[in-house]
């Protein structure tokens, strides 16, 4: 089993920063790919960012990149999500997932993920 938390969120004015973390505890982290995705009020769940087990390739979805950056330290069992220069739009609670030995295209996809956080609220007013 995988335990997953995420911290980090909070209230941030547009065009400023917010760095997001989740921890994982349970099963052995480097056997995961990790995934990032979002839901605002109102909208379906949708993909943001993801890193594969091994941290050597990153995924984002196209609203977002050249904005945020994941990243992930295997020794804390901890995978991060950079947000900068964010918009009201980027307005969600961001959720953190772990999929087994994800790769893509499935680290994209919601529903191949197999253990999710509770999700942190980010709110970016104008």
């Amino acid at each position: 089993q995988v335990q997953l938390g995420e911290s980090g969120g909070g209230l941030v004015q547009a065009g400023g920063s917010v760095r997001l973390s989740c921890a994982r505890s349970g099963r052995t982290f480097g056997s995961y790919g990790m995934g990032w995705f979002r839901q605002a009020p109102g909208k379906e769940r949708e993909f943001v960012a993801a890193i594969t087990w091994s941290g050597h390739s990153t995924y984002y979805a196209d609203s977002v990149k050249s904005r945020f950056t994941i990243s992930s330290d295997n020794a804390k069992n901890t995978v991060y999500l950079q947000m900068n220069s964010l918009k009201p739009e980027d307005t969600a609670v961001y959720y953190c997932a772990a999929q087994r030995e994800g790769y893509w295209p499935d680290l994209t996809y919601a529903y191949k993920y197999n253990y999710w956080g509770r999700g942190t609220q980010v709110t970016v007013s104008s």
